[in-house]
């Protein structure tokens, strides 16, 4: 009978599981402006908090897909123009009232108002789209003409139309919703200051899974060095980003762990095609390829950016559908680099160290921030130049890059780029961009424009990437900016708070993506184990 019986005790043991409770206790740099997804374009604080206590129709993955939020799904017409949205019916707003189509005709009707206080560029876009209620939970976009970039900008956070039904468009920058705001999203926000804000779960979001942790807190804090000296001292558990100058010191810090992942956009340098006269050697192609071919970009990211950053290839990202891998573009080559240059009549005749052609030198200035981190790279840049017997003077600023890209006022200029979601690079590189646009080198091409405007009327995918490829391909060949590398985002978290991931980022934001999934307190539960027979 002995064969039998089984050991009780080897069934039944206890194993840790994540238990509810805690605090998860951030630093920001910066200070929350406006607590409102309209407005919430400019300021990183703003667009954390946003992303915690709002949704949009849709969300951006870190693939740069779009995927369903707020809306079940949506259909597109053939020729583009009309979308159809149909939403979630099990959606209620953190005060319990329900979500529906009145909320997103509304949000849509604010931003289009001639008093929006936001960004134009969302006024612009969203004026020329009309939006119509079908049905409580049925909404039709159409626009005037087919724009397949759309559905990225469905992203934005929809507001409750039964609490600002009343508030006039012009009022929403100094209205108390943006620090008594009411969203969709897994938290709610319950206490704000100039020094910290609190949110605790959503006891009503439509995904259901509720958060481990009682809350989050963040505290905000003038530079990053005070985020490190912060956690140090205790009072933080998370830093929102460090920097890759921060870097050696953050992974010096024994029971801090480092989290990365690439962030959607790229470094570049922009060359001034515009200014002929005092500029004429960015007007020869084989200079502006041998520029890159100078480059040992991988070296510039292992030491001026301690290693945050993919080498990149050109104007669209490599993980996008546009991308075409089949294209290649200037490698690290200074020989090859430096026989373009003399082949094209660029010599050191004075032998001092620059090399003139015409009464010209080859030297310009580079723009940039004084961030650390654009500053170290920019040196190391023109200090690789150098080698190639090209000047390069670093000129840095504290603020106004984007006004002086926009009025075309500089020689060369390193740019960090964020983009998100669908690959169209028009707004950057389309002839009439040139001016009021993106186009801030002012690449003057007719043939790169025509296969952009060709991908712009279309919503077809292989139609689309035809264009695309051409763009591309011509890019390869002129070379009017140099693509350096994508960036690469690192947050940091305490060891005690269990089960942070990060997956590839559209905006520093999603690093939240699994924060309920995220503890800080575990208890003891009894499992059953496979039952082993006693002799």
């Amino acid at each position: 009978m002995g064969i039998f019986l089984f050991s009780i005790a080897s069934s039944r043991t206890t194993v840790l599981v994540p238990d509810e409770g805690g605090v998860y206790v951030e630093g920001l740099v910066g200070a929350p402006q406006y607590i409102n997804p309209l407005l919430a374009q400019y300021d990183q604080v703003d667009k954390d908090l946003v992303s915690l206590i709002f949704n949009g129709l849709t969300r951006n993955n870190g693939q740069d897909v779009v995927e369903p939020d707020l809306a079940l799904d949506w259909t597109v017409s053939p020729d583009g123009i009309t979308y159809l949205f149909k939403l979630r019916r099990d959606v209620r707003w953190s005060d319990g009232e329900r979500f529906d189509a009145d909320d997103v005709v509304f949000t849509i009707g604010l931003i289009q108002d001639p008093s929006f206080p936001g960004v134009p560029a969302l006024t612009q876009l969203w004026r020329s789209v009309s939006v119509q209620k079908v049905d409580d939970f049925t909404v039709r976009f159409q626009l005037t003409e087919p724009y397949p970039p759309f559905l990225d900008n469905t992203s934005i956070g929809i507001l409750p139309e039964h609490i600002l039904r009343d508030v006039p468009a012009q009022q929403l920058a100094t209205h108390s919703f943006s620090v008594h705001p009411i969203g969709t999203g897994p938290f709610m926000l319950t206490d704000i200051s100039t020094k910290h804000a609190t949110l605790v779960p959503n006891p009503r979001h439509f995904r259901n899974k509720q958060p481990f942790l009682a809350g989050l807190e963040f505290r905000f804090y003038e530079s990053y060095e005070q985020l490190l000296a912060a956690y140090q001292s205790g009072e933080i558990l998370g830093i929102s980003y460090v920097p890759p100058y921060l870097l050696p010191e953050a992974a010096s810090m024994p029971t801090l762990g480092l989290y990365s992942a690439r962030l959607s956009g790229y470094k570049i340098v922009y060359l001034n095609l515009l200014d002929k006269d005092n500029l004429p050697f960015f007007q020869d192609k084989s200079v502006r390829t041998a520029l890159l071919h100078s480059l040992d970009r991988q070296k510039l990211i292992d030491t001026s950016l301690n290693g945050q950053g993919l080498v990149a290839d050109g104007p669209i990202r490599s993980w996008i559908w546009a991308y075409d891998p089949s294209i290649v573009y200037p490698t690290y080559d200074l020989a090859r680099a430096k026989a373009l240059l003399d082949e094209a009549g660029w010599r050191d005749q004075d032998e001092d160290g620059i090399r003139e052609k015409d009464g010209h030198s080859l030297q310009f200035s580079l723009l940039t921030t004084d961030e650390p981190d654009a500053m170290a790279l920019a040196d190391d840049m023109a200090s690789q130049w150098a080698q190639a017997g090209i000047g390069v003077r670093v000129e840095t600023i504290d603020s106004g890059l984007g006004d002086r890209l926009a009025d075309h006022q500089f020689q060369a200029a390193l740019v960090d780029l964020l983009l998100t979601g669908d690959p169209d690079p028009y707004p950057m590189w389309d002839q009439t961009q040139i001016d009021g646009g993106q186009n801030y080198g002012g690449w003057d091409n007719r043939r790169v424009s025509e296969a952009l405007e060709q991908a712009r009327r279309t919503v077809d995918q292989k139609e689309r990437t035809i264009g695309y490829v051409e763009f591309q391909r011509l890019f390869a060949e002129e070379m009017p900016a140099l693509v350096i590398s994508y960036p690469v985002y690192t947050y940091a978290v305490d060891q005690s708070i269990r089960q942070v991931q990060i997956e590839p980022l559209v905006a520093p934001s999603q690093r939240f993506n699994n924060v309920a999934d995220w503890y800080m307190n575990t208890r003891r539960v009894m499992v059953a184990t496979t039952p082993s027979p006693l002799p």
